[in-house]
């Protein structure tokens, strides 16, 4: 049985992330000691002692929730995946603990990630509403049928569970009508901005500048990546994919079908909460799940 290891993106963290890390393993110390140093703020402090709001910051979050979830993979003992993939922001956390790329540029990575997306909120107002209870075939068209703003699909999170992204228009305009459609719920979420859709688009640009300057190495198994749900070796490949994430949906539905159709039979949860193994759940039945 082939085990795959996934990443978990922006939302899991909680105050306290990483605490117990801290205090009982000298190479998690290690780690979390080196990302206060790269980022030249103390995010540790943050992590363990801030609040709710203090963790919501993009800035903060995306590399806290890397850093939490990276550590846990470095001092795992038994860390031997045969594919990994993460949600969003987690597959840069997967392609550091597949060894595609160091802590430390994975870290600085995530950083300018985190800045460029914060950037790109702040040109355009701009949301994300969680559609529930509807297919994705409706809520695609639905989405192309409005023209005159910016909306499209920006998460496949599970069957039933698709999240959209666009001006803030848009997307009130497409949760009237997809509720009209059918869907049981449409839900704004509390988001900075319209992540995975075009108005990413100056983020991209300057993400890939970054990304491109990395130093990227083959990794130890594939990366089902979000932009294609398909596994990737190939560091050009790779490095694509990643440029191409930010305004482009994360197939995570689409990456678990094809992760247990290539082998996949215990999915490991590597990062704080568990949201992940309840849309893998979802997804597909029978394949075990647990979390370290």
């Amino acid at each position: 049985m082939k085990k795959a290891y996934i990443f978990p993106g922006q939302g899991s963290q909680f105050k306290g992330m990483g605490l117990d890390l801290y205090q009982s393993s000298d190479s998690a110390k290690a780690f979390f000691d080196q990302a206060n140093d790269i980022l030249g703020f103390d995010i540790t402090k943050i992590m363990f002692e801030g609040t709710d709001e203090e963790l919501k910051q993009t800035n903060v979050t995306q590399p806290a929730i890397f850093i939490h979830s990276v550590v846990l993979a470095k001092i795992s003992e038994d860390f031997s995946p045969n594919m990994v993939a993460g949600h969003s922001l987690g597959e840069f956390s997967a392609l550091v603990a597949a060894g595609a790329l160091s802590f430390d540029d994975g870290l600085r990575l995530v950083a300018k990630r985190a800045d460029a997306m914060q950037k790109a909120c702040m040109l355009r107002p701009s949301t994300m509403a969680a559609i529930l209870g509807l297919d994705d075939k409706t809520i695609e068209e639905i989405c192309a049928g409005i023209t005159d703003e910016i909306v499209v699909p920006a998460n496949y999170n599970c069957p039933g569970q698709v999240v959209i992204s666009g001006t803030i228009e848009g997307v009130e305009k497409a949760c009237e009508l997809l509720k009209a459609a059918g869907a049981k719920r449409a839900l704004l979420l509390q988001v900075g901005g319209a992540f995975h859709s075009p108005l990413m688009e100056p983020a991209r640009e300057e993400l890939a500048a970054a990304i491109n300057d990395a130093q990227f190495q083959s990794p130890l198994c594939p990366v089902y990546q979000n932009v294609n749900a398909k596994p990737a070796t190939e560091i050009s490949v790779i490095k694509e994919n990643l440029i191409a994430q930010l305004t482009a949906p994360v197939r995570w539905t689409q990456s678990v079908e094809q992760m247990v159709a290539d082998g996949a039979g215990l999915f490991v949860e590597c990062g704080p909460g568990k949201v992940l193994q309840g849309l893998v759940k979802k997804i597909a039945n029978g394949v075990e799940l647990k979390s370290i």
